[in-house]
C-alpha cells in the first residue's frame, strides 16, 4: 500500500518527522499514560472526554504535512512574491538597524522569546530588568514622571490615552480633538474605539480648526509630535489652553526625535504615546513593536497595561515586580479600565537593549544624521525647484507637488522607492538610520526634470543645520543611568543580555505548567523566517504589488484556520487576544445595529470566565451580566435562562470559554448555543482553550458565532514574556462584513481599523503557517489529544496528593487541571502561592495561581513535554507535599518551613548561620541533579504590599546594590 502512495516511504517518513519532533510523547510513553489514567487507548479516552454532540464530522481539509526543510522551501517562494524597496514613507515606521549582538542574542534566543508573562516575580528578574530599562527610556525621553511597560503599537496606545484621559480629568465633555495631522492609522483606531463609548472625534484639519477646537468644550486633545507631513509645531501655548479648560494634552512622540526636540513633559503634556519601533525592530509590515505611554504623576493609577516596579525581597534587597493595576482586569473585570493583554515584551525588550547598547550619545548621534540628511535632502530638493513646505523638520518633508504627485511616484518605484502621498496633491519623503548618500542622490534623482542635473551630496555636507526650530531644541539630559552608559562594547553588551537571561526561568529550561496559557514547543524552524528580508523589511502601506507574499500568506493561514475553527471568514489583523476579543464584540454590536436593534447591549458572561472577557465588553460598550456557575464549575443553565428571557429585548450575547475555564468539557454546550439564539444574542466563545480543540471539535460547528485565537499560543508563535502576539477574530457567515476594516491601510469595512496595521503583527504570522504547515491535519489532532492526555495523566498522578477540583462525570479534565490546594491552609498554613514558590526551588515556572478558583493551581502540561518532564514536575509536586505532611505532623512549625521561605536564593544558604527548622540541603531542593541542572533564583520572595505602597518605576539607583 505504501508504494502506491503518491509519495515514497522515505519522503513520507521525512514529513512525518516534524511531528514527532513537535510532540514530546512518543507510543511507549502514551500507552504509560493510558495505562495510570486507566483508559485502553488514546481514541477511548478522548471520547470519554469530548461530548460525542459536538465532536468534529470530518477532519480538517489541511494540505499533507511538509517536512521542514520543505516547509521552509515553500515559505521562502511565498516571501519572495513580496517586493522590498527603499522605504521613505514613514508615517509611523522606518527602516533600523538591529544591532547583532541583540538580533542574535535577543530576538533569535529561545532565552527570551520562550518566556512568559511576569507574573512570578522571583523567576523574571532579567526580563523586568530590562522592562525598567524600557520604562527608564521612554521617562526620559519624553521627560515624564512613569511609563508602562509597553504598548500594542502607537494607535492603540493613542486611543487608550484617549480613555485615560477620560477617567483623569475634570472636564465632563464627551469630546476628543485630533490634529488632522496626527499619523491616518492612529485616527482610524481612535474612531474605532471611541463610538461604543459615546466619545465624540473632533477633527481639527487646519490650523484655523485646531484653533477653533481649542475654544470649544472637550476632555483631551492629540497632537502628533513631530506631525505626520513632517511639520514641528511649538505646543506650548496650546497646553495652557488645554489646561484652562481642565482638559488633558496627550502627545503622540517619535522618540529618536525627542533625543534633539524639547519633550512634550517639559512644556506639560499629560500623556504621551508613540512607538519604539525605530529603535531596532524592523518594520515586519507593521509589527511586532512595542509602543509606549507615558503619563504624568497623577494619573498612574489608572495608567493601562502593566507597569514593572521595584520592590524588595525577603533579605531586604531590591527586586521587580509587577505593579499596581496589572491584575486589574481579574479583580475588577466588568469595571476594568483596560486589558492588561496589550504589551509587546519582546520588542520592548529589543528597544531597551538599543537604547542601552547605543547610550544617550549613540542615540543622538543616529537622531544628528537623520536630520542632517533630511536637512541636506531639502537643499537639494530647493535647487531642484521643490521647496518644502515650512514649519521645520526632523525626518520627513512635505512638499506641494499638485499635478505631478502620481508622475513622482511612479519614477520613484521605477528606481524601487516608496514616497508617500498625502492629501492627493502632496508627497511625503521620510529618511532613517538606514538612509544612506545613495539614498538622498536616488531621491534628487527622482524629483529632478529633464534636463536637470541632480545636485552634489557634498556642496551641502559641510556646515548643514537641521531643520528643527531653535526654540525647540532639547538642551536637558537624558538616560543617565549608568545602565545606559556601561555595555557599549559588544562584549560588555553580550554579557549583560547573558546574564540578565540568566535570572529567568523560560521554556528554553523547564516546563512552564501555566493554565489557559498553552506554553508550547516553539521550533526553530518556525522562527527562522521571521528573520527573512522579504518579511522583516516591508512597510505596512506599501503599495499591494509589494506586499503579495504577505497576502497570500494572509490568505493561506485564514482558510487552515477556518478549517481548524470551523468558521467562515477571519481577520488577523487584532495583534493580541485581548484585540482579538474586542473586534469580536465590536461585529456582534455593529451585527445588530445593522438589523435596527442597536439596543442590544447585554453581555452575558459566566462568572468562572477569563477577566479578559468582562474587561473587552466593557471596552465595547456593552453592560456584562454575570451568570452563575453549578458546582461541578459548569455554567448554570438554569440561570442563563432566566438571565436571557430577563434581558431578552437587550441580549447581544454570551461569552464562554470552552473548554470552560474549569478545565472541563461542558456536556450541555450545543444547548447553551440555541438558548442564547433563541433569545436573539450571539455566542462568543473564547478560543484561549483551543489547545484542547484543534482537530477534535469546532466552535463553528456547535454553535458559536465568534471566536478569537491567541496564535501566541494553540499555534505556536511565542510568549515572548508578555508579546508579541496574534489574536485573530473569527466569525460565521453573517458576520463576515464586520470583520475589521483597515481604511487607511486600503481594507474595506463596515467596522473600523483595531490595530495600527492592516495584518496587525504580520512579521510573527510565518511561525503559525510553518506549524501548521509541517503538522497537517492529523499533527494538530494529534497534538489535542495528547495534550489531554498529559493534562489527565498529571491529574490522575497527583490525586492522592492534590484532588483535582473539576472533573468530569468519568474523572477526566481537558487539556488542564485546577489541583485544590484549598484544605492546606488549614492543615499546614501552606497556601498555594507558598506551593508556587517552593516550586521555583524545584526549577519550575509555577502552575496558574488562584485563577479562576482562589486557592488552587491550574496546570496545562502541553503536548510538546516529554513523559520524562512532566514526571519531573510531578515528583516536584509530590515533593512538596511530602514536605507539606512534615509541617501537618509537626516537624517543622508552620512559619519556618521550606515553603513560607521560598524560594531560596544561593546567598541565603551560604550565609554563616543557619537559623531555620529545617536543614539547608532541604532548602535547595534538589531533586535528581543529574537529570537537571539546578536553578537558583536571583531574588528571595519579593514583598508586593511593599512595592505597591512604594511605588517606583524606574531603574535602581547604583546605591540601593551596596
Amino acid at each position: 500500500m505504501l508504494m502506491q502512495s503518491a509519495r515514497p516511504l522515505g519522503e513520507l517518513e521525512n514529513h512525518a518527522e516534524f511531528i514527532a519532533r513537535h510532540i514530546g510523547i512518543d507510543e511507549a510513553g502514551e500507552q504509560h499514560m493510558l495505562s495510570v489514567i486507566g483508559e485502553a487507548s488514546r481514541r477511548a479516552l478522548i471520547d470519554s472526554i469530548v461530548p460525542r454532540s459536538i465532536a468534529r464530522a470530518a477532519p480538517m481539509q489541511l494540505p499533507p504535512p511538509a517536512g521542514e526543510a520543505e516547509a521552509l522551501r515553500e515559505l521562502k517562494a511565498m516571501a519572495a512574491k513580496n517586493k522590498v524597496f527603499k522605504s521613505f514613507l514613514g508615517q509611523g515606521y522606518h527602516g533600523t538597524h538591529t544591532p547583532g549582538v541583540i538580533l542574535r542574542n535577543v530576538l533569535e534566543n529561545p532565552a527570551w522569546y520562550t518566556a512568559y508573562t511576569p507574573y512570578q516575580a522571583e523567576i523574571s528578574q532579567g526580563r523586568m530588568e530590562a522592562l525598567v530599562n524600557f520604562q527608564t527610556m521612554v521617562c526620559d525621553l519624553t521627560a515624564m514622571p512613569i511609563a508602562n511597560a509597553s504598548m500594542l503599537d502607537e494607535a492603540t496606545a493613542a486611543a487608550e490615552a484617549m480613555t485615560l484621559a477620560r477617567r483623569s480629568v475634570k472636564s465632563r465633555s464627551n469630546v476628543f480633538v485630533v490634529a488632522g495631522d496626527c499619523h491616518p492609522q492612529t485616527i482610524e483606531v481612535i474612531h474605532t474605539r471611541a463610538e461604543p463609548l459615546g466619545i465624540k472625534v473632533l477633527m481639527a484639519n487646519s490650523a484655523d480648526e485646531w484653533a477653533r477646537a481649542l475654544e470649544g468644550d472637550y476632555f483631551a486633545v492629540l497632537a502628533q509630535y513631530p506631525a505626520t507631513s513632517g511639520r514641528i509645531d511649538d505646543l506650548r501655548a496650546d497646553v495652557v489652553a488645554v489646561h484652562a479648560r481642565q482638559a488633558a494634552f496627550v502627545v503622540a512622540a517619535d522618540l529618536l526625535a525627542l533625543t534633539l526636540l524639547v519633550p512634550p513633559g517639559e512644556f506639560g503634556a499629560d500623556i504621551v504615546v508613540g512607538t519604539t519601533q525605530r529603535f531596532g525592530m524592523p518594520m515586519g509590515a507593521g509589527g511586532p513593536h512595542a509602543a509606549y505611554m507615558a503619563c504624568r504623576d497623577e494619573f498612574k493609577r489608572n495608567l493601562p497595561g502593566r507597569l514593572v516596579g521595584v520592590s524588595v525581597d525577603t533579605h531586604g534587597n531590591p527586586a521587580y515586580r509587577l505593579a499596581l493595576q496589572t491584575r486589574e482586569q481579574h479583580i475588577r473585570r466588568e469595571k476594568a479600565t483596560s486589558n492588561i493583554c496589550t504589551a509587546q515584551v519582546l520588542p520592548a525588550v529589543i528597544a531597551s537593549m538599543y537604547a542601552v547598547y547605543h547610550g544617550p550619545q549613540g542615540l543622538k548621534r543616529i537622531a544628528q544624521r537623520v536630520a542632517s540628511f533630511t536637512a541636506i535632502l531639502a537643499k537639494g530638493l530647493e535647487q531642484l525647484g521643490h521647496e518644502p513646505r515650512p514649519g521645520g523638520a526632523f525626518d520627513t518633508l512635505s512638499l506641494h507637488t499638485k499635478d505631478i504627485t502620481e508622475s513622482i511616484v511612479g519614477r520613484a518605484r521605477a528606481l524601487h522607492a516608496n514616497v508617500r502621498v498625502y492629501f492627493k496633491e502632496y508627497i511625503c519623503i521620510s529618511l532613517d538610520e538606514t538612509t544612506t548618500r545613495d539614498d538622498v542622490a536616488l531621491l534628487w534623482k527622482v524629483f529632478a526634470g529633464d534636463g536637470q542635473a541632480v545636485p552634489d551630496f557634498g556642496a551641502f555636507d559641510k556646515g548643514i543645520e537641521p531643520m528643527i526650530p531653535p526654540q525647540l531644541r532639547r538642551t536637558s539630559a537624558f538616560l543617565t543611568h549608568p545602565v545606559f552608559n556601561t555595555h557599549h562594547s559588544e562584549t560588555g553588551m553580550l554579557r549583560y543580555i547573558r546574564a540578565l537571561s540568566d535570572k529567568d526561568l523560560a521554556l528554553d529550561r523547564s516546563m512552564i505548567p501555566l493554565g489557559s496559557c498553552t506554553m508550547k514547543l516553539n521550533a526553530t524552524s518556525e522562527m527562522i523566517p521571521i528573520t527573512w528580508p522579504e518579511f522583516a523589511h516591508v512597510h505596512p502601506f506599501a503599495p499591494s504589488d509589494q506586499l503579495e507574499g504577505y497576502a497570500e500568506l494572509d490568505q493561506q493561514l485564514r482558510a487552515w484556520l477556518c478549517e481548524a475553527t470551523g468558521y467562515a471568514g477571519i481577520s488577523l489583523q487584532p495583534n493580541a487576544g485581548s484585540q482579538g476579543e474586542y473586534a469580536g464584540l465590536l461585529a456582534i454590536r455593529a451585527f445588530h445595529e445593522s438589523k435596527g436593534e442597536g439596543h442590544r447591549n447585554i453581555c452575558l458572561i459566566p462568572s468562572s470566565a477569563h477577566g479578559t472577557n468582562p474587561a473587552s465588553a466593557q471596552m465595547a460598550g456593552m453592560q456584562v451580566v454575570v451568570t452563575a456557575c453549578d458546582d461541578s464549575g459548569n455554567v448554570d443553565l438554569a440561570d442563563l435562562q432566566a438571565k436571557c428571557e430577563q434581558h431578552a429585548d437587550k441580549l447581544a450575547c454570551v461569552m464562554i470559554t470552552y473548554p470552560s475555564t474549569h478545565g472541563v468539557f461542558e456536556m450541555q454546550v450545543k444547548e447553551l448555543c440555541a438558548l442564547v439564539h433563541q433569545h436573539g444574542g450571539r455566542v462568543y466563545v473564547d478560543g484561549a482553550n483551543m489547545n484542547a480543540l484543534v482537530g477534535v471539535a469546532a466552535p463553528g460547528e456547535f454553535g458559536g458565532d465568534v471566536s478569537h485565537l491567541n496564535l501566541h499560543k494553540t499555534f505556536c508563535i511565542p510568549h515572548g514574556g508578555g508579546g508579541p502576539g496574534v489574536g485573530p477574530v473569527c466569525v460565521v457567515e453573517d458576520l463576515v462584513p464586520f470583520l475589521p476594516g483597515h481604511h487607511a491601510g486600503g481594507v474595506p469595512g463596515k467596522v473600523g481599523a483595531v490595530s495600527a496595521a492592516p495584518l496587525g503583527n504580520a512579521a510573527v504570522l510565518p511561525i503559525s503557517w510553518m506549524y501548521c504547515r509541517m503538522m497537517g491535519a492529523e499533527g494538530l489532532k494529534l497534538a489535542t489529544e495528547t495534550a489531554i492526555l498529559s493534562a489527565n495523566y498529571i491529574s490522575a498522578r497527583l490525586r492522592d496528593h492534590y484532588p483535582t477540583l473539576y472533573a468530569s462525570a468519568n474523572g477526566h479534565v481537558a487539556h488542564e487541571c485546577i489541583l485544590d490546594l484549598r484544605p492546606l491552609k488549614d492543615t499546614s498554613g501552606v497556601t498555594a502561592e507558598d506551593v508556587a514558590k517552593r516550586l521555583i526551588d524545584y526549577g519550575f515556572h509555577a502552575p496558574t495561581l488562584s485563577f479562576p478558583v482562589p486557592g488552587t493551581l491550574m496546570v496545562e502540561p502541553t503536548e510538546s513535554e516529554t513523559l520524562e518532564e512532566i514526571d519531573r514536575f510531578i515528583e516536584a509536586m509530590i515533593a512538596i507535599r511530602q514536605e507539606i505532611r512534615r509541617i501537618e505532623q509537626g516537624e517543622w512549625p508552620q512559619d519556618d518551613n521550606p515553603l513560607k521561605h521560598a524560594p531560596h536564593t544561593a546567598a541565603a544558604l551560604l550565609k554563616g548561620e543557619w537559623p531555620h527548622a529545617y536543614p539547608r540541603e532541604t532548602g535547595a531542593a534538589v531533586l535528581d541533579e543529574r537529570r537537571h541542572a539546578k536553578y537558583w533564583p536571583p531574588v528571595g520572595r519579593v514583598d508586593n504590599v511593599y512595592g505597591d505602597r512604594n511605588l517606583f518605576c524606574s531603574c535602581v539607583p547604583m546605591s540601593a546594590y551596596e
